[in-house]
């Protein structure tokens, strides 16, 4: 099964971010809870976990990319 990993909703008037920082590749193996991506917004930097196991499959934006909340940033196979 296919995850898709989403660009999180920061609420108030953050409506995009900046993809900071992979943590992964295509390929990699990742568990859920550990640390895929870093995200800038205007006002704060944060840090967004795996949703889920698996394999990221694809990273569909990359570092110093603007990405609207709820748009998808990756895939990952769920394991």
């Amino acid at each position: 099964m296919t995850i898709e990993v989403r660009m999180p909703d920061f609420g108030g008037d953050a409506k995009e971010a900046t993809i900071v920082a992979w943590h992964k590749r295509e390929g990699d193996s990742v568990s859920a809870g550990e640390l895929l991506v870093e995200v800038m917004t205007d006002k704060v930097n944060l840090e967004v976990e795996s949703p889920a196991s698996g394999v990221v499959t694809e990273i569909v934006h990359c570092a110093d990319e603007v990405v609207g909340a709820g748009e998808v940033i990756a895939r990952i196979r769920a394991s």
